[in-house]
């Protein structure tokens, strides 16, 4: 992309897209300011439309913000953020883009609120045998 916001995230084999993403890595947006400002809210699904609403995922109190802003969607490995035909645009790190795949710590923009894209490797316990005695 020429938008300078491409990051692949290391697969670990043939996978099974979105599934073997939210086994290996916890995903969030956090809402850094505006009228939501301190909440998180975890990406457990493949897709969450954002804007004001009525018929969005996350919905904002935000008159700068269209009905149907933005959309964050699994794509490839990991997020990207895609502009819906918004008035007010959608800016990534500065940037303005129409399509943008995130990376951990980017920001964006809708509407008066800024948002963080947040990931991090899931922990994994080791594996428990069950010895029968005998």
């Amino acid at each position: 992309m020429r938008d300078g916001c491409t990051r692949q995230v290391e697969s670990s084999g043939s996978g099974t897209g979105a599934e073997e993403f939210f086994g290996r890595f916890r995903a969030a947006i956090v809402i850094l300011s505006g009228g939501a400002s301190g909440s998180e809210y975890g990406l457990d699904q493949s897709r969450v439309s954002m804007g004001r609403g009525p018929g969005v995922d996350l919905a904002f109190d935000d008159s700068a913000m269209s009905r149907e802003h933005a959309v964050v969607e699994f794509y490839g490995e990991g997020f990207r953020i895609r502009d819906l035909g918004s008035t007010n645009g959608v800016t990534v790190n500065g940037s303005s883009v129409q399509v943008c795949k995130l990376k951990h710590g980017d920001r964006f923009d809708l509407g008066e609120h800024r948002f963080q894209y947040v990931i991090e490797e899931r922990e994994h316990a080791g594996r428990e045998y069950a010895v029968p005695e005998g």
